[in-house]
C-alpha cells in the first residue's frame, strides 16, 4: 500500500496536469471560433469556384481542348496522396483518423498494382505514415511557421502539387483532410484534386435562367487559368477545415482530460483520507493496548 506521502504526492501531480489540460481547453475554445468562422466562410466561395468550372467544363471534357488538370493523363497508375494533418497531438483521434483514411486508401491502390506517392501537410501526418510508408513519402510540408493558415501557404502547396503533375510525376492526386462539423465532429474526408473533381451537370445551378451563354476568351483558356486557381482555393479550403477541426478535437478531447482528471483526484483523496484514518485508528489500539499492559 502506497505511503501518504506518495498519495499526496500523487494527488499534487494530478491537480497539475489538471491545470493544464484546463487551461488548454480554454486556449482551444477561444481560437476555435476564429478558426470556424474561417473554415465557413471560405465554403462557400470554394464551391462557387467548383460550380462554375462545372458549368465551363460541362461542353469540354473528353473533347481535344480539355486541360489536363481537367481530364488528366489518360492513365491513372501513379497516385499522389496529399495528406493534411496538425503538427501538434493532444487531439483526439483528430490527426490519427486521417492519416488512417489515407493508408486504408494507399493499401487498397498499392493491393490493386498502382503506385502510390504521398505528400504530407503537418509532422503528425509524416510520424504516423512513414512506419509503414517510408518509401512512399517523397515531400513533407511543416505548418508550425504558417499560423493562422493563410492563401500564401496554401498556394506553395498547390504549387508544389502542380509541378510535380507538369514533369509527370503522377496521374490522380487525392487530398485528405477532416471536415469539420461540430466540436464533436470532425470527418475525415478524402477529395481528388487532379483530375478536378466537379459537380455533376445536375448539380451546378443552373446560369440566367438556362438561358445561352458565349464566353469571351474560349472555354478552354478560362479553364486554364481558373483551373490552377480552383486547386490552392481546395487546398486553402481544407487547411481551413482542418485548423477548425484540430481546435474542436482538442477543446473536447481537454475537456474529457480535465474531468477525468477530476475524478482520479476525487478517488485517490478518498484513498488518502482512508489511509489516514487507518494509521490513525492503528496508532489509538497501539497506545491503549500498551496503557492496559501497564
Amino acid at each position: 500500500m502506497p505511503s501518504l506521502k506518495d498519495l499526496r504526492n500523487r494527488i499534487t501531480s494530478v491537480k497539475a496536469t489538471q491545470k493544464i489540460t484546463k487551461a488548454m481547453q480554454m486556449v482551444a475554445a477561444a481560437k476555435l471560433r476564429r478558426a470556424q468562422i474561417a473554415a465557413e466562410s471560405g465554403r462557400p466561395y470554394a464551391e462557387k469556384m467548383a460550380s462554375v468550372l462545372a458549368n465551363l467544363a460541362g461542353n469540354l471534357v473528353g473533347g481535344a481542348g480539355t486541360p489536363r488538370l481537367l481530364s488528366g493523363t489518360g492513365s491513372d497508375k501513379v497516385h499522389l496522396l496529399v495528406v493534411c494533418t496538425g503538427d501538434r497531438g493532444l487531439a483526439g483521434a483528430f490527426n490519427s483518423s486521417i492519416a488512417r483514411l489515407a493508408r486504408d486508401h494507399a493499401q487498397r491502390l498499392m493491393a490493386e498494382g498502382k503506385t502510390v506517392k504521398i505528400f504530407t501537410v503537418g509532422k503528425k501526418g509524416q510520424d504516423v505514415l512513414r512506419r509503414q510508408f517510408r518509401e512512399q513519402i517523397v515531400e513533407t510540408m511543416d505548418i508550425r511557421g504558417n499560423k493562422p493558415v493563410d492563401y500564401e501557404f496554401a498556394a506553395e502547396i498547390a504549387n508544389k502539387i502542380l509541378a510535380r503533375f507538369q514533369d509527370g510525376e503522377f496521374d490522380v492526386a487525392t487530398l485528405f483532410y477532416a471536415q469539420f462539423k461540430s466540436v464533436i465532429s470532425q470527418i475525415p474526408t478524402a477529395q481528388r484534386l487532379i483530375p478536378a473533381e466537379l459537380p455533376e451537370a445536375g448539380e451546378a445551378p443552373a446560369a440566367a435562367g438556362n438561358a445561352a451563354l458565349e464566353f469571351e476568351p474560349s472555354e478552354e483558356v478560362i479553364l486554364e487559368t481558373l483551373l490552377p486557381k480552383n486547386l490552392t482555393v481546395q487546398v486553402y479550403k481544407a487547411l481551413l477545415e482542418n485548423a477548425a477541426s484540430e481546435q474542436g478535437a482538442r477543446m473536447s478531447a481537454m475537456d474529457s482530460a480535465t474531468r477525468n482528471a477530476g475524478e482520479m483526484i476525487k478517488k485517490q483523496t478518498l484513498i488518502y483520507n482512508r489511509t489516514r484514518q487507518a494509521m490513525i485508528t492503528k496508532e489509538l489500539i497501539e497506545i491503549i493496548s500498551g496503557a492496559e499492559a501497564l
